[in-house]
């Protein structure tokens, strides 16, 4: 194979190909020379199943100086020749977490200055070796990465609680692609002993679980986040009349949402509220190696309108917004641990942003195309706050995705982190609304998400239909990353762009009467977007995927087809009844798929998923099936 076929993800930041090829002998030895070997050894493993899979070969593992195990001119021939180098040592690259990747005509060399470091080396190793199996083309890589923190979050608590099984597949796929944070973003599912009564309906992730997925994390040298609401958003807390009395505004408040007729956020002023936060720490915290804690802090949308409302008029919003993040920054430093926080709030009010301690970490996210990123990390390095720029998979409220408008939000992210600063790239990923999209839909904004945290200049071109056919779906055929890509841009075909979401879930969810005044909807653009997931899904049968839950991948993008299908056809119902025509037998068809989608989507939240959350998010289906009754 030709050095310059092989393809990674990410790609690295410097590569130079060589000539010829290193024919992987049938003998060899994989040689950890590390002072710590045993720190290594669990890499050494990884290389060694990927040469027994790709290049069938079956290399001991051993260790030492790599001298001791050189060739003697006196060498008998049947001793081992080949080898695979792991040399780790302070100080061997300029980056911690940088390598070196050789191959040469004699064998593989790897130089990395720490564990992780190796780590990512055998990463791309493997990456090659899938590619080029035992002749693998002489190559000289030198790399590290753009961002020392490049994370993603995954949201479970609106309203999908994923199975250990899933999470930890999901943490071996970004270990793969160098990602060394992982958040869950929760609310109230975890499973607090003194606060049954909050997460009793939602399967919660459990003390021991979290201990169990942060040693499976760390052993792939990712680094699990904890992450916890303690202001805005605390909704399935305050609900509760145990709690009820904590809230801002516990009837209800106004958004720029529209009217919320629930409890959103604590009130600040309440020591109570503080007490809570204490409480959520103290047990959350120890189960998590970390020193990091997220705290949120966003969207405190009802601040003032409530219980707060003298305080806020008397001294400014902002002013007491920072005043309770203090309290609860000081709770967290108590702890031994570094705070992070959502910064929406605080960029609203530029002249506090200097009030806030250097060892705070601001997450400045936005989910847009042209979010101003730019102009966020500037009023944050210009203060010294040290920050991440936190865009987004584009996945929640769509179904399928918006491709086009993730790729570009990622982009503008990462260039405008790595112009002004950033310390990290957090990638979120949400399920505003019943998360009703397969976990599948996510796979194109979590690999361009990581290559661009990891090179942003190497990789800001990915080939990413590609990316995802080599290292996700494992698809022979090179089918579903470019039916999985082009699915995802659906959302821009009825010619209706809404923010943070696609038209045509919005199209799901909402009162028939909204839609029909949708401005810019047309029956043309619906008829489009029939023809186009048609023709977007018609080689999905041609797929050939190479990995366990293949079925089951290609039943989630087709039940995703299928729901935008009858988002459209709900769209012209909707369109047509306005206008006074009585479609009875499209409105039959709606009542049949709806309960069709309805039985398939239980299946497949169940194949992934815990069943705490399901009677929430399948509510809202029942209420668009409802409207097709007689």
């Amino acid at each position: 194979m030709d050095a310059r076929d092989v393809f990674l993800v990410p790609m690295p930041q410097q590569w130079r190909p060589g000539e010829g090829e290193y024919l992987l002998p049938a003998q060899g030895r994989i040689i950890v020379d590390a002072a710590a070997a045993d720190a290594v050894y669990p890499i050494a493993q990884r290389v060694q199943r990927a040469l027994r899979t790709h290049a069938s070969r079956a290399w001991p593992i051993v260790a030492g100086p790599a001298g001791l195990y050189a060739a003697s001119p006196l060498q008998d021939a049947t001793e081992p020749a080949g080898r695979v180098v792991i040399h780790v040592a302070p100080g061997l690259t300029r980056h911690p977490q940088g390598y070196e990747l050789t191959i040469t005509a004699t064998g593989v060399h790897v130089v990395a200055s720490t564990p992780a470091g190796a780590f990512y080396a055998a990463a791309t190793l493997q990456q090659i070796l899938a590619q080029a199996g035992p002749e693998l083309p002489q190559m000289r890589i030198h790399d590290w990465p753009d961002f020392p923190n490049r994370g993603v979050m995954l949201d479970i608590s609106r309203d999908k609680v994923p199975t250990m099984t899933t999470l930890q597949d999901l943490l071996e796929m970004l270990a793969g692609f160098k990602v060394n944070q992982f958040q869950l973003y929760t609310e109230h599912t975890f499973a607090y002993q003194r606060h049954r009564t909050v997460w009793i309906e939602a399967s919660p992730m459990t003390g021991e679980e979290i201990l169990a997925l942060d040693a499976y994390a760390q052993a792939r040298f990712i680094e699990l986040v904890p992450n916890q609401n303690t202001f805005g958003h605390m909704r399935r807390w305050l609900v509760h009349a145990a709690y009820r009395d904590l809230a801002e505004c516990p009837d209800g408040c106004d958004t720029a949402w529209g009217y919320f007729d629930e409890p959103f956020s604590l009130n600040p002023q309440d020591p109570r509220s503080l007490d809570l936060v204490r409480d959520l720490l103290d047990e959350l915290l120890p189960h998590f190696r970390s020193q990091f804690v997220n705290v949120g802090g966003d969207e405190t949308v009802d601040l003032g309108q409530g219980r707060s409302r003298e305080i806020v008029e008397r001294y400014g919003a902002g002013r007491v917004y920072l005043d309770f993040l203090l309290k609860i920054y000081r709770e967290v430093r108590a702890r031994g641990r570094r705070m992070m926080f959502w910064g929406d709030i605080i960029v609203q009010h530029p002249e506090l942003v200097d009030h806030l301690p250097r060892d705070m970490i601001a997450l400045e996210w936005g989910y847009e195309a042209d979010h101003p990123f730019a102009e966020h990390a500037r009023l944050f390095a210009a203060s010294g706050l040290p920050f991440y720029v936190c865009p987004g998979t584009s996945t929640w409220n769509s179904l399928a995705g918006r491709t086009d408008n993730a790729l570009a939000n990622l982009r503008n992210a990462a260039a405008s982190g790595l112009a002004h600063g950033a310390i990290g790239l957090l990638n979120t990923d949400w399920g505003d609304n019943g998360h009703w999209q397969p976990l599948p839909m996510s796979f194109v904004g979590y690999v361009y998400g990581a290559a661009v945290a990891w090179a942003y200049h190497a990789n800001r071109e990915l080939d990413v239909p590609r990316a995802l056919d080599a290292f996700v779906f494992h698809d022979a055929a090179r089918v579903m990353g470019r039916l999985v890509y082009d699915l995802g841009n659906t959302y821009q075909v009825p010619g209706v762009l809404v923010p943070n979401a696609s038209i045509l879930f919005r199209i799901l969810q909402w009162p028939l009467e909204r839609i029909a005044n949708i401005e810019g909807l047309t029956e043309e653009g619906l008829q489009a977007t029939l023809a186009y997931v048609d023709n977007v899904l018609e080689p999905l049968p041609r797929a050939r995927m190479a990995r366990p839950d293949a079925a089951l991948i290609q039943r989630e993008v087709a039940w995703v087809g299928d729901m935008l299908r009858h988002a459209a056809r709900r769209g012209l119902w909707a369109l047509r009844r306005h206008r006074g025509m009585d479609d009875k037998p499209l409105r039959t068809q709606l009542a049949r798929e709806a309960q069709s989608l309805m039985t398939t989507f239980r299946e497949l939240w169940h194949a992934r998923n815990r069943t705490g959350g399901f009677a929430d998010s399948l509510a809202r289906m029942q209420r668009m099936a409802a409207d097709y009754e007689d």
